[in-house]
């Protein structure tokens, strides 16, 4: 296959990131280029990580050819002789197999240049500028200040020394956490016990999110309302009311038109007007306040959806039936999978005994790669002996060329390394500026944030693992040819930094950092700054921030089971009615077809019916509301007190 290994990943790696985008961006809200921008950004991220294995086998392959083009000496030759008769001296060359990934001479290098560069573009040049556009609230998709003067000079000075700050000891942190974190989080989520507590931490801590949230969109909206009274149709800056109003809630929009519909016949109203720079801020503020409101509606029911089921899971553990039972089953009919394979049966096996061990098995294989990695870290620069782990498992495949088994171990690795990288990535958070929240909550400024991150983390993650397994040449002192990617980014400078400073002291760090994360020195250090952080039950302010999301999740349940009990009663009354209705319908239509009674009688009888079963469904209507208890849910919001000073302003000049 001449390049169609390379071809083919080339295609199927772009479905990986597509995934990630429709997981935490929106295809249907945010701008199309804020998309691309992150999708391409992580494509070439993720196009290092799986090519880079494919680079490795190529470079042993012709490491191989290269040792047999070789002068060989006499001395080390083997003599094949016999008994009868003596032979010349013949030497036995390796037999060089052709891996099926074989990437021919010439496309490696131009392929790691046009990746590379065009990552170094994206992180450095077009994402921050679309970046600034996001946070800026503007009403334009690009300013740039006409005092920025870069030269090409300025430009590279630029990239080496961010490359190298962000590139390298960024590295270093996220890697150094994620060695010791990755293993913890599987370990921890087989404790139903610990997963239940921190999931009522988190549930006291979001709902103080989601008021601050909501409280905010309503000061928003209130201003957007002023504002958009005061300006009418006619108005120069009314294009840019309509771009602010398009970021509203859809029931904010209709009654804003229509508010702005009454207003403009009457043009005698001295009106204050607002300016281009307010209108700017203005839009920033509905922005930001939209996405947080949108992100803490979306997290809170994700929470409560999760705590019902680890308390349902906490219930069922004791069941004898051994059969796993929700306490708000879906209303929607199983499918095929639910029906046949996943039963209740099978659902209590894997939720209350496999689960939990599958998970710390899993955790176990994790933490022996995560103490593989910290050796070999340590241990990656000895050459004789060879000491790194990785180092030893590829020259052991060298020797067979077993080429599958060589890609197989280096795309295992790698994918570790870069698990443990960008999963932190993923699941950091820099107060409300950077933060990836899952199903299409992220907001513009941090899926750009997320892709310059990832084009800025992979050279120097790819570079890294090369020196593991002694595929670079400045590491491993040895007299081989190097891969393409080695080759491509030796020659910008970065390699004789990396070599002759940071590997000496990179080790350390690692092992300092992953001291530090198994300790939770972070963790306390937020919790000390004010920032509460779950630790322990025995900590004070963690233990009552437990109990309060009980608290909460306790009033949540009983809403949700007022409101599904009301639901019932309603479907119940709707099935009487609807079919006494149909019966009366029925009876009173074949009585006039054979009788020729009056047609009145029937549409009488017909609209009486109906307007008992509308009795009874007010009436019970009426009997839900009223059962509510505010008390119950402090920090809920009912919809009829909501937004209901946007009209404040109108009323009150109508008066």
């Amino acid at each position: 296959m001449s390049g169609g290994a390379l071809g083919i990943e080339i295609v199927l790696v772009f479905f990986l990131p597509l995934f990630l985008l429709h997981r935490y961006g929106h295809f249907r809200k945010q701008h199309p280029l804020v998309l691309f921008g992150t999708l391409l950004s992580w494509y070439l991220c993720f196009l290092i990580v799986f090519i880079l294995p494919l680079d490795v086998s190529t470079t042993i392959y012709n490491q191989c050819k290269i040792d047999n083009e070789k002068p060989r000496d006499p001395s080390s030759d083997l003599f094949n002789q016999t008994s009868n008769s003596s032979v010349f001296p013949t030497s036995t060359p390796k037999v060089c197999h052709k891996p099926w990934s074989y990437i021919p001479d010439g496309i490696l290098p131009v392929f790691w240049r046009v990746v590379y560069w065009t990552s170094q573009c994206l992180t450095w040049l077009l994402l921050p500028f679309m970046q600034s556009y996001a946070r800026s609230g503007g009403f334009s998709i690009l300013a740039v200040h006409p005092q920025w003067q870069l030269t090409w000079q300025g430009l590279q000075t630029i990239s080496i020394a961010a490359a190298n700050t962000w590139g390298l000891f960024l590295l270093v942190l996220l890697l150094g956490y994620g060695l010791v974190e990755i293993p913890c989080l599987y370990w921890n989520s087989s404790r139903h016990g610990y997963l239940l507590a921190k999931t009522y931490f988190k549930v006291a801590k979001l709902a103080t999110e989601k008021s601050d949230a909501e409280e905010n969109m309503d000061d928003a909206m209130e201003e957007v309302a002023n504002v958009n009274e005061s300006v009418g149709y006619s108005h120069p800056l009314r294009n840019n009311i309509d771009t602010i109003l398009r970021k509203c809630p859809m029931e904010i929009q209709e009654k804003m038109v229509r508010l702005n519909t009454e207003d403009s016949e009457d043009e005698s109203t001295q009106r204050t007007y607002p300016s281009k720079r307010s209108l700017v801020k203005l839009h920033k503020q509905v922005i930001y306040a939209g996405q947080r409101h949108s992100q803490t509606q979306v997290q809170w029911a994700i929470l409560l959806e999760e705590a019902f089921h680890l308390e349902d899971v906490c219930k069922n553990e004791t069941s004898a039936s051994h059969q796993f039972v929700h306490s708000f089953p879906s209303s929607q009919p199983p499918g095929w999978l639910g029906k046949y394979l996943y039963t209740p049966t099978i659902e209590w096996y894997w939720e209350c005994v496999l689960r939990q061990w599958c998970y710390r098995l899993l955790a176990l294989l994790l933490s022996l790669l995560s103490v593989a990695v910290v050796w070999s870290e340590c241990t990656f620069f000895s050459t004789h002996p060879v000491l790194s782990l990785f180092a030893i498992f590829i020259q052991l495949a060298e020797r067979d060329y077993n080429y599958l088994y060589i890609e197989m171990a280096c795309f295992v690795t790698i994918l570790f390394l870069c698990v443990c990288v960008y999963s932190t990535v993923f699941r950091i958070r820099v107060f409300n500026y950077y933060y990836l929240v899952p199903h299409h909550q992220t907001d513009a400024y941090s899926l750009l944030f997320s892709g310059m991150l990832f084009c800025r983390l992979t050279p120097p993650l790819c570079l890294n693992f090369l020196g593991l397994i002694h595929m670079d040449s400045s590491i491993s002192h040895q007299q081989r040819i190097e891969t393409a990617y080695t080759t491509i980014m030796g020659s910008m400078r970065l390699l004789s930094f990396i070599a002759d400073g940071f590997y000496i002291y990179y080790p350390m760090l690692i092992v300092l950092l992953c001291i530090a994360t198994y300790c939770s020195l972070g963790t306390r250090c937020l919790n000390l700054l004010g920032f509460p952080q779950y630790i322990s039950q025995s900590d004070d302010l963690t233990s009552e921030l437990v109990e309060e999301g009980r608290e909460l999740i306790r009033r949540e349940r009983r809403n949700r089971q007022r409101s599904e009990d009301g639901e019932s009663r309603k479907r119940v009354w709707r099935e009487r009615y609807g079919e006494q209705r149909n019966v009366r319908r029925n009876r009173n239509g074949y009585s006039e077809l054979k009788d020729n009674d009056s047609p009145s009688d029937s549409s009488d009888t017909a609209q009486l019916t109906w307007r008992e079963s509308w009795d009874h469904t007010g009436l019970l209507q009426d009997v839900d509301t009223t059962s509510l208890d505010p008390s119950d849910s402090p920090t809920q919001r009912y919809a009829g007190g909501r937004y209901l000073s946007l009209a404040s302003s109108r009323t009150h000049n109508d008066v």
